[in-house]
């Protein structure tokens, strides 16, 4: 028989050799997808940009948001002034070949993770750029405007004051759907019924325009006290964060303002008497008041001491009980009634001694003076004993005597030497009912020569002492 050859599947050199290869392939064209698939045709073009914008090579060129191409290689390009520039080199798909010579170019972002792309705007010019064509630097438009830059316009307290406000809104929102819902559906007969208003308010013998000019000038005079209004919703601020602490009785007391005013309205009609009345009484206080004014101090010094009194007036009040029990008692005592009509009779007939007795002491200071004497009669002496002892003991010097018992009144008689004339005023004048306003008591003048006994002529001083002095 003939010998059956083997087939290439049952090689296995050469069906590793044959993965190998594959595998080889598949990494040389994953290697170079970037660049473009080899053997395939390209359409070259430069385009000159005010910069590259975090552009890479192997980033993508568009069209239309279609792919049609890749950044092949970046450079740049300085100018006799210093200026600087980049230049693309784009290797684009022949299915753009020739690209009109109006077409545009714009490096955008592809994500937020800072990837770009170049865009290319076509134009609609016959004229197309040949392949290696350099585009100059006026096909770059619009000026590109990068995220980082957008974000970079808002500084930190700015962003922060932004998240706080999204986060207020957020919550403002948060389980209010059905609300909004109802709020959109309702929103149509809203705006069937501004059709009309609108249209209006957009015909000529309105004025609507010179409204929005005047509002123009009133913000630009507003414009010069914008610190001012700022600092206004800066105190705003802190006023309403004072009244958010008070913010459930502010509300209670919302709830009950309207049966308040009603009650106000009711109440008030009564009152305009009484409300009358008051305002001729504060008007007739205004004297006082302004009185007052200078006694504040000693109001507020009265206060302060008697506020300590104030604190202790429970206790006194709780020990005064039985003291009050005790007089109730004692004014519930027959006996009690005798004893004070005895005590008014006593009284009606002191009243007139005491009417006699009084000015001797409110205006000569008698009294007083004569309990200061008569310590001093019993305290002042020498080493013989005091002053009353002394006058006690004085010899009797016979009928022209003074200072002892005599058979007459000294009316001058006897030897010259001993002569003395009697000074009597038993009765003197104090200012008693009908005598005149004097303290004879102490203020007498001597008359030589003659006896003088009772009140003497003319009105003497109120002065008592040089220490205790009566009304001078």
């Amino acid at each position: 028989m003939r010998q059956r050859r083997g087939s290439l599947a049952s090689n296995p050199v050469l069906i590793g050799a044959a993965t190998v290869l594959v595998v080889l392939v598949g990494v040389f064209l994953a290697y170079n997808a970037n660049s473009g698939l080899p053997f395939v045709p390209t359409y070259s073009l430069k385009v000159e940009v005010p910069n590259a914008a975090q552009l890479v090579k192997g980033n993508e060129v568009r069209v239309g948001g279609t792919r049609v191409g890749i950044v092949e290689d970046i450079g740049t390009k300085t100018y006799p002034n210093g200026a600087t520039t980049a230049i693309l080199n784009l290797k684009l798909e022949t299915s753009v070949d020739p690209l009109p010579k109006d077409s545009t170019f714009v490096i955008r972002s592809r994500s937020a993770l800072g990837l770009k792309y170049v865009s290319i705007t076509r134009g609609t010019s016959s004229e197309g750029w040949a392949d290696g064509s350099t585009l100059p630097l006026s096909a770059a438009r619009p000026r590109p405007v990068e995220l980082d830059q957008v974000l970079n316009t808002f500084n930190e307290p700015t962003r922060r004051a932004s998240q706080v406000n999204i986060k207020n809104f957020g919550d403002a929102l948060a389980g209010r759907g059905a609300g909004l819902n109802r709020t959109i559906e309702e929103l149509n007969p809203l705006l069937e019924n501004l059709t009309p208003v609108m249209r209006m308010l957009s015909q000529e013998d309105t004025g609507l325009r010179n409204l929005v000019v005047a509002l123009e000038a009133t913000a630009a005079e507003v414009a010069g006290v914008a610190t001012q209004q700022a600092e206004l919703f800066a105190g705003l601020d802190t006023t309403f964060s004072a009244l958010a602490e008070v913010a459930p009785d502010i509300q209670l007391a919302t709830e009950r303002a309207p049966a308040a005013l009603d009650t106000a309205i009711r109440s008030f009609r009564v009152q305009r008497p009484f409300l009358k009345d008051s305002e001729t009484l504060f008007t007739a206080l205004q004297p006082a008041a302004k009185a007052l004014r200078a006694s504040a101090p000693d109001l507020a010094n009265t206060v302060d001491v008697g506020t300590p009194v104030l604190q202790r007036v429970p206790q006194f009040n709780a020990e005064l009980t039985t003291t009050l029990q005790a007089l109730q008692t004692f004014s519930d005592d027959p006996s009690t009634d005798l004893g004070l009509r005895g005590l008014t009779t006593l009284v009606g007939i002191l009243n007139p001694t005491l009417a006699d007795i009084t000015p001797t002491q409110t205006l000569c200071n008698y009294i007083g003076i004569a309990a200061r004497n008569v310590a001093s009669l019993f305290s002042i002496g020498d080493a013989n004993g005091t002053a009353a002892r002394a006058a006690l003991m004085s010899p009797i010097t016979g009928p022209n005597s003074l200072v002892g018992p005599a058979s007459a009144p000294a009316a001058g008689g006897g030897p010259e030497a001993a002569k003395n004339w009697a000074h009597l005023n038993p009765y003197p004048n104090a200012g008693q009912p009908g005598a005149p306003k004097e303290c004879e008591a102490g203020n007498e003048p001597y008359t030589p020569g003659q006896v003088q006994i009772g009140n003497p002529p003319g009105t003497q001083s109120t002065k008592t002492d040089r220490l205790v002095r009566g009304e001078d």
